[in-house]
């Protein structure tokens, strides 16, 4: 089972028990953390659910881990010929989340509907 979530602007395949760098998530070392913009599911048994923007009564339960800052990075700005130099240095925040489970409000029932409308066959 796996699922598709969306934190910080950016879009993360997870699944129990992996470990993901996200963008920075408030709260302290230990804290759970529930993650609810849900885009994709799929399950083994129930087969795979595609949100409209995002899956309904299903979240991402997981675990800050850690808290840390990436490396630096120079921003460097110039203009040519008119003495305009501006250096500037940037560390982005960053959060360690271990995922713990993926609950689903149906009781895992998050596969595709039986006896959807089924399309006629178009003549001619």
């Amino acid at each position: 089972m796996y699922a598709v979530v969306e934190t910080g602007g950016k879009q993360y395949k997870v699944s129990k028990g992996d470990l993901i760098k996200v963008e920075k998530v408030g709260g302290k070392i230990g804290e759970k953390v529930e993650l609810d913009q849900v885009l994709l599911i799929k399950d083994d048994k129930a087969g795979m659910k595609v949100g409209t923007p995002t899956v309904a009564g299903v979240k991402v339960v997981g675990r800050i881990t850690s808290q840390g800052r990436g490396k630096k990075i120079v921003v460097f700005k110039h203009k040519r010929r008119k003495n305009y130099r501006l250096k500037q240095g940037h560390r982005q925040d960053h959060t360690w989340i271990e995922i713990k489970d993926i609950i689903s409000a149906q009781g895992g029932k998050s596969g595709p509907q039986k006896g959807g409308r089924k399309l006629k066959k178009r003549e001619g």
